[in-house]
Formats: structure tokens, C-alpha cells, sequence
């Protein structure tokens, strides 16, 4: 081997300007990282807060720096469906009504869809309803600061609502609310009202068909969801006999229904049924 060949790969080996790595990378320092972030194009910050929920967002991005901020603050777009499910843990360390209300602030009019569990008052609702008049999608889960008082006043303020679902709402469903929500919302199609569990009740005092008899007032529901309701034969009747669109039913838990023949063939049309001893899954 020629001594020239030997020096070359010596020079080389000494990581002289021809032994240098091509693959070596340097390691960006603190700064870099931060100005990078912060020079993202606004598209492509709003694709990454696209995949976190609301109260993800509202927790953190916007504390990375002024552009995320921005994006995270004035973008309604990004407010137009708000998701606050999910979050039971934070109950007791976070005001969810407050965080709700300012997701909402930030839709600017625009909201079209608010899921809130745990995320929700009286005050919330009515806050909702003067700021989100094209509201479509309403999912309230496990809110107990909900009266049927509260929910009265706000719900005649969503004459859009497509999707209703009050699921562990305890204080919701009396005085003749749902013939309210049929009134007032003529375009409803999916509603879904899921009880903590089903009571038998000394019947004497109490209609246990009054809150059928107000759903079936939803002349439109293509969708109806009930669990662990006591409607009986009649209400399920009467919801059958006026939501003629009715394509999906579903009444597990609801034991005081007997399916008896007259039920069974006002069932025919219904493409997806589900009964009352049907295991929950």
C-alpha cells in the first residue's frame, strides 16, 4: 500500500475536514426549539390543537409562546365543536363551568356542538344559549348543577338542536321539561336519556310516563336512546304512534316495558331495536 494512501486515511482518522461524520447531527439548543415553534404558519399549529381536546388546550398550548397563544385564543374555527368529555378526573382541581364558558367565549357566536361532562351549570347553559344560537349538538353527562329550571330557559334558546343527550343529568326531567325541548326544538333527531339505574316506585303519586309523553313531542327523532327509564307500555306507545321517522330504539333497562304483541308490531319499522333485558355493551 503506497504511503500517500496511508497518510490520507491518517489525516482522516485525526478528523481532519475529510473525517468529519455526515451523519453527525447538533442538537438544537433551548432557544432554537422555542424559535421554531413559535415560526410555525398558523396552519400548522392549528393542525396540532386539532388533535387535543378543549380542555387539553386550554390547560397548555397556549402557554408555549405568543403565536400559540394567538391560535389557541382567537381562532373560533377551533371552538366550533367543543369537546369536554373525559375528564372526571379534574373535578375537583379545575373549575370545569368556568373553563366551558371560555371555550365558548372563544367560538365567538360560532359553536355548533358542546360536549360537556362535569362542564356545565344553569348559569353555563344560559351563557351558552345567548352565545351559541346555531348550536346543533348538545351532550350533557353527569352535570348535576343542571335544574329542569335552568334547562327550560336555555333550551328554548337552541330552536337548531339536532342531538340532545342528558346522561346522569339526576335533575332533569320533570315538569313536563322534554314536551318543552319538543316545542322548541323542532329539528331534533337523536336524543339519548340514560338514568343511573332503574327504581320500581310506589306508582300512586308519580306518572311514570311523564317523561315519554313529552319525547314524544320530538316529531322528528330518527334516533331514541332511554336507560334505565320506567316508561311503561303506554309512553313507548305514545313515542311510537308520533315519531313516525323513528329508524333506531333503544330501552334496555326500562323493565316496566312488556313487549307484548301490540308493541311488537308498532316495532316492525324500527331497523335497529334494543330491549329491555339486552345486556348493556
Amino acid at each position: 500500500m503506497s504511503s500517500s494512501s496511508s497518510s490520507r486515511r491518517r489525516r482522516v482518522g485525526r478528523g481532519g475536514r475529510l473525517g468529519r461524520n455526515p451523519l453527525a447531527v447538533t442538537e438544537p439548543s433551548a432557544a432554537e426549539e422555542t424559535r421554531a415553534w413559535a415560526e410555525l404558519p398558523l396552519d400548522a399549529i392549528l393542525s396540532v390543537l386539532d388533535y387535543l381536546d378543549h380542555v387539553d388546550i386550554l390547560m397548555g398550548p397556549g402557554q408555549v409562546c405568543r403565536s400559540w397563544r394567538s391560535a389557541a385564543r382567537d381562532e373560533p374555527d377551533l371552538w366550533r365543536r367543543i369537546d369536554m368529555l373525559g375528564h372526571a378526573e379534574l373535578l375537583n382541581e379545575l373549575n370545569l363551568h368556568g373553563m366551558a364558558q371560555e371555550a365558548v367565549r372563544r367560538s365567538a357566536g360560532r359553536c355548533e356542538a358542546f360536549w360537556g361532562e362535569y362542564a356545565g351549570d344553569d348559569d353555563f347553559l344560559l351563557y351558552l344559549g345567548d352565545q351559541a344560537p346555531s348550536l346543533k349538538s348538545l351532550r350533557l353527562i353527569s352535570c348535576d348543577d343542571v335544574s329542569d329550571e335552568g334547562f327550560t330557559e336555555a333550551i328554548q334558546k337552541f330552536p337548531l338542536l339536532e342531538e340532545l343527550e342528558l346522561s346522569l343529568c339526576p335533575y332533569v326531567g320533570e315538569s313536563g321539561v322534554f314536551g318543552v325541548v319538543g316545542k322548541a326544538c323542532p329539528q331534533l333527531k337523536r336524543f339519548r336519556l340514560h338514568r343511573d339505574g332503574f327504581y320500581y316506585l310506589d306508582t300512586r303519586d308519580y306518572d311514570m310516563d311523564q317523561e315519554a309523553l313529552g319525547i314524544a313531542t320530538m316529531h322528528e327523532l330518527r334516533s331514541l336512546q332511554l336507560s334505565g327509564n320506567r316508561v311503561t307500555n303506554k309512553g313507548l306507545e305514545a313515542i311510537l304512534d308520533n315519531c313516525h321517522h323513528l329508524e333506531s330504539l333503544d330501552i334496555r333497562r326500562c323493565f316496566n316495558v312488556n313487549m307484548d304483541d301490540t308493541l311488537r308490531a308498532k316495532c316492525v319499522r324500527i331497523s335497529s331495536l334494543r330491549l329491555p333485558k339486552e345486556l348493556n355493551w
